[in-house]
Parts: C-alpha cells; sequence; structure tokens
C-alpha cells in the first residue's frame, strides 16, 4: 500500500501544455493583426522568439527580481525588438489579447486526464503553481482539469513561489498534508524538484524532451503514463 495520501502537481509544462498553447494563441493573433503584413517576421519566428524572452522574464521573476507587471510591460516590447520591428509597429493590446487568449487554450499533454482519473480514485490531489491566481484558474477551467484537484496553490495567494519552503508550508498547512505523506510532481529542476527537496518531499520530474542533468531525482518520468508504475 501506498505511503502517500497528497499528491501535488505543478501545472505549467507538467499537466498543461505551455508551449502548445502558447503557440497557438501566438499564431491566432499573428494572423488577426496581420502581422504577415510587416514582412519581417513569420509566425515560427514569434513563437521562438516569445519562449526565449518570456523564459528570461519568468526566471528574473521567480528569482524575485522583477515582478507581474514587469513581465507584461516588457514582454512584447522586447521580443518585438528583437525581431527588428518598429515599436509603431506593436499592436497596443497586444500583451492584453494574449493574456486573455493564451489561457483558455486546452491543450494537455499526452494521457494528463487519464493519469488524474486513476489517480484522483487513490489520492487527494493538488496543484503548487508558480502562476498567477486568475490566469491557472482560466487553464485549469478551460481544459476542464478543475474537478481533480482539491487546493490550487499559487504563488500569488501563498506570497511564496516555488523553491522557497513557504509555498509548501502554506500547501501543507491548507491540505492538512506533510512531507512524509506527500509527493511532488513538476518538471522544472529549479523550482519544483528544488522545493520538494527542501522541504524533504518526495518527488517525481517529468521531463518529456529527455533533457539530460547531473542533478540526483527520486523519479523520472517521460510520459505521465509512467505515474502509474509509481503510484
Amino acid at each position: 500500500m501506498s505511503k502517500y495520501q497528497h499528491i501535488f502537481f505543478d501545472l505549467d509544462h507538467t499537466l498543461w501544455d505551455y508551449d502548445a498553447n502558447a503557440a497557438e494563441a501566438l499564431h491566432e493573433l499573428y494572423e488577426v493583426h496581420k502581422l504577415e503584413q510587416l514582412e519581417a517576421f513569420t509566425k515560427q519566428d514569434l513563437v521562438a522568439m516569445f519562449f526565449e524572452v518570456n523564459h528570461k522574464l519568468w526566471d528574473l521573476y521567480n528569482h524575485h527580481r522583477i515582478g507581474r507587471a514587469d513581465i507584461r510591460k516588457r514582454r512584447f516590447p522586447e521580443i518585438f525588438h528583437k525581431l527588428r520591428v518598429s515599436p509603431e509597429h506593436l499592436p497596443a493590446t497586444f500583451e492584453e489579447e494574449y493574456v486573455a487568449l493564451a489561457p483558455t487554450k486546452s491543450r494537455l499533454f499526452d494521457y494528463a486526464t487519464e493519469v488524474l482519473d486513476y489517480l484522483s480514485a487513490r489520492y487527494k490531489l493538488h496543484l503548487i503553481t508558480n502562476g498567477f491566481d486568475d490566469i491557472q484558474h482560466t487553464k485549469l477551467r478551460s481544459s476542464n482539469l478543475t474537478p481533480y484537484f482539491q487546493r490550487i496553490i499559487t504563488s500569488e495567494s501563498s506570497r511564496a513561489r516555488k523553491p522557497n519552503p513557504r509555498i509548501f508550508e502554506v500547501a501543507f498547512e491548507l491540505t492538512g498534508a506533510d512531507c512524509f505523506n506527500s509527493i511532488m510532481i513538476g518538471d522544472n529542476l529549479d523550482s519544483d524538484i528544488a522545493g520538494a527537496k527542501r522541504v524533504d518531499m518526495d518527488h517525481v520530474w517529468f521531463n518529456p524532451t529527455r533533457m539530460a542533468t547531473n542533478v540526483a531525482v527520486q523519479h523520472e518520468i517521460s510520459n505521465l503514463l509512467e505515474l502509474k508504475s509509481i503510484l
């Protein structure tokens, strides 16, 4: 019999396919704003530059060097600048449109719902995410994930960000869980896995791209179905 009672998932890049959903939203906005008329960059260029700039800004946010407003203020101006497009060609509402559209996309990683059906019949499921309350709840509703989770702990509501132990402590307080009867599942070695280690919590690293690392992890999977063999 499993020692676990509570399973904590990350959301972005673990269940909700952030890259696929972001790309879909950006392709739509590219068409809506007729950006091909600029003859400066393709849809694929926009998506690639988005991931480059967005990753950098979120890394700064997770290290407490910028705030939420900074991400939204800087993101697309920097993207367009790197694409060598004059600021006047950036649609004024592009950031707001992206933020409204992307979370409504519903692409999940393969077998996500099958695995959640399996686990939810056996364990209490929760989320710990560094995302913002409104955005993460929209993603959950749009992808029909909300019913699976008893508690959703965000960096905004807990006032702490993975890997800070405080966000895990808040999660334990809200769920009645502890580090001995819980396990963390996430894709990010620096936040999900490092955070779990800081509170002596068992963990599973979701590594769908099979990225090589020297970081020691307790369990590693490349497909969510593999969770059935662990849990």
